[in-house]
């Protein structure tokens, strides 16, 4: 399987990486946000720009973008709209969200951007074409915030990520029991060694699916998010204790 790169993180072997997400509603809390993250192992950070209040306004985005690249110095920055309809605190126009994300790309100031896989395929591949012109890695995502789909649509759901060209999938689902957590381990088990050919991040949410957020090495997800302080999903533990455990399950593999 294809690794892939960012900065001085290599997602898809070893230990699982975390990512932590910023919710901030000002570039102050943004930047204040950023700044706890001092002395926190983690390794790539997630840029909700959904909560941003300035979000629609490019010279903002750009100025706020520039800050937080400095706050953060070499730490890979993920920047990522999640919309509404996914979750998401904001809604967006699918013309906007691609040059949007293709901006943020262009900037210089970020990593990696998400891009949420069915947007509709001609604004999917847009941005991730338009990513990868100035070297930024895509994750497409999908989120299913009311079921868990069964394991053939999930596994269907991963492939197209990966056959529209996006260097990472990732799906989040919600359980409503114990053998929804299942299905998302087995559709993650099967995808990642039958099909996939990069890193894929799967996730099974709130308190019921917790677990999948910590054994992602035993069955193919290669990151996984983590909180310091606010939490952007239901589920999320915190950064340290999510560190913790990792490298006890990855140390007795």
């Amino acid at each position: 399987m294809n690794t892939v790169k960012v900065r001085n993180i290599v997602i898809g072997e070893g230990i699982p990486k975390i990512i932590v997400p910023i919710v901030g509603k000002t570039r102050e809390e943004i930047l204040a946000a950023a700044k706890s993250f001092e002395g926190v192992r983690l390794d790539i950070v997630e840029w909700r720009v959904d909560w941003y209040d300035d979000i629609f306004d490019p010279d903002k985005v750009l100025e706020t973008s520039k800050a937080l690249r400095e706050a953060l110095g070499d730490t890979p920055i993920l920047f990522t709209f999640r919309t509404s309809k996914e979750g998401g605190e904001k809604a967006i126009e699918p013309d906007d969200y691609a040059g949007l994300n293709i901006a943020a790309a262009a900037s210089g100031y970020v990593d990696m951007v998400d891009v949420e896989a069915f947007t509709g395929d001609d604004v999917v591949k847009k941005i991730i074409e338009g990513a990868h012109k100035h070297g930024v890695k895509v994750v497409a995502s999908n989120h299913d915030f009311g079921k868990t789909p069964d394991k053939d649509d999930l596994v269907g759901r991963l492939t197209k990520m990966q056959e529209l060209g996006a260097d990472i999938p990732k799906i989040a689902v919600m359980p409503k029991s114990k053998k929804d957590v299942l299905t998302l381990l087995s559709a993650t088990e099967e995808f990642a060694t039958n099909i996939a050919d990069r890193p894929i991040i799967t996730m099974s949410m709130a308190g019921t699916g917790l677990i999948s957020r910590l054994c992602g090495e035993c069955f193919g997800s290669a990151a996984t998010f983590g909180a310091v302080g606010k939490v952007s999903a239901p589920g999320q533990m915190d950064a340290a204790g999510l560190d913790t455990i990792l490298n006890l399950i990855h140390s007795s593999m």
